[in-house]
């Protein structure tokens, strides 16, 4: 639709309410500011939630791999033949086999239940996620009795690198004295923060071999951990890999393993859509509005107007450009307002933290120690082309019902 010089010297001064007509001007206000409050708040949470969502997974494939290879029973003792037949099927990149059970971790100042997994060295030091993310120590120890933990497991049990844990299992050793604990001290020789609560206060990596003596798996694993080049295809691949192992093996990919986590953080992802939506379908309902009381209070000039030779046309453009307006400035000023929020977001929560002194997002209650967010920019193009779409729409009743004023009438109630 093509606008007129005339017609836009018309509609934006009809936007410049007179004194008289204050009220009108302050309905368009509170409308520009609904549009981009809405605008604002739907990038910001839609990129706080693709940020979870993808620090969410990362971090899963991360320390759990793609998929993870079971023997028939409890333990997979011919790990080594099987893991290079894995290795073979087309698009797999590693499996490393592991050792893991639940253990009682104590010190001198604490304890705490976590999660132990026996790992070669090379393969700890081959995994970008733990060996990027080291905060004191080093890898280089990790081998014999030495271990690697997380840093809040460490803080819960008061040690430093340098400092011994104790490993407890809850399967003892039968003696003939009765059951006996089976316990083993270890030297801390690295700590590791991934930035997600449940592993860093919960995993401990030791010596494969070490894992095997602790939990009586000689020559065995609990398991293969396998990464493949597409994680979103993990199911296909899993396929794949049990053809090649002749269907003797128990798969289970990371859809499956998490699928609670991940789909409650998809659909709470499409429930905040929705529900933040309703703030533009509200701010456009207050254009309809206040475009209502514009034409009934520009009755006379509309009237004027006719008399003077503008078609029903113009008139419709006029209403129609002054309420697109509204539109157009607040969807601007909520797209540059969410991304400058968005980009700044984990300062703003810093700030607001140093001032108000409270922990605005506690890392047990989200998982992450910070607000992860991450900008999409097809949901940005589709959340502006939404808000544009409504206000159009919502200038359609309004100008269509100026355009139809009959002039005579306009002129008579005046």
């Amino acid at each position: 639709m093509i606008f007129g010089a005339f017609e836009r010297m018309v509609a934006f001064r009809y936007l410049r309410a007179r004194r008289q007509e204050g009220f009108v001007s302050v309905i368009a206000i509170f409308s520009l500011a609904g549009i981009a409050l809405g605008v604002a708040t739907l990038i910001i949470v839609m990129s706080v939630m693709n940020g979870f969502r993808a620090d969410l997974v990362g971090r899963i494939l991360g320390l759990n791999g793609d998929l993870a290879v079971y023997g028939e029973t409890s333990r997979m003792t011919d790990f080594a033949a099987v893991a290079a037949q894995v290795r073979r099927v087309p698009g797999v990149i590693s499996a490393t086999p592991l050792v893991e059970g639940q253990v009682m971790a104590t010190s001198a100042s604490g304890a705490a239940g976590a999660l132990v997994r026996g790992i070669r060295p090379a393969d700890i030091r081959a995994r970008k996620l733990i060996a990027s993310h080291i905060v004191q120590g080093s890898l280089a120890g990790f081998g014999d009795d030495g271990i690697a933990l997380g840093d809040r497991l460490a803080a819960q049990l008061g040690v430093h690198v340098g400092g011994k844990v104790t490993l407890i299992s809850p399967e003892g050793t039968d003696t003939a004295f009765g059951t006996l604990p089976r316990l083993k001290t270890y030297h801390v020789v690295a700590l590791f923060d991934v930035g997600f609560y449940e592993y860093d206060n919960t995993f401990i990596y030791i010596p494969l071999q070490a894992a095997q003596v602790f939990f009586k798996l000689p020559g065995a694993v609990s398991y293969l951990e396998v990464f493949v080049k597409n994680a979103d295809a993990a199911s296909r691949e899993a396929g794949r890999i049990d053809a090649a192992l002749g269907g003797n093996a128990r798969i289970l990919d990371w859809q499956k393993a998490n699928s609670s986590l991940v789909t409650a953080v998809e659909i709470e992802r499409n429930v905040m859509f929705l529900i933040l939506t309703l703030i533009i379908v509200v701010a456009a309902f207050n254009i309809i509005s206040g475009m209502i009381m514009m034409v009934k209070d520009k009755g006379r000039d509309i009237a004027i107007l006719r008399t003077m030779g503008a078609s029903r046309a113009m008139i419709l453009r006029i209403f129609m450009l002054s309420g697109a307006s509204i539109g157009v400035v607040g969807t601007l000023a909520g797209f540059l307002l969410g991304l400058v929020i968005t980009k700044n977001l984990e300062a703003i929560r810093q700030f607001l933290q140093s001032i108000l002194h409270v922990n605005l997002f506690s890392a047990e209650i989200y998982f992450f120690t910070r607000i992860p967010a991450r900008i999409d920019t097809s949901e940005v193009a589709a959340v502006v082309i939404m808000a544009l779409a409504l206000s159009f729409l919502a200038t359609l009743y309004p100008s269509w019902r100026a355009a139809r004023l009959d002039p005579v009438e306009g002129l008579r109630y005046e």
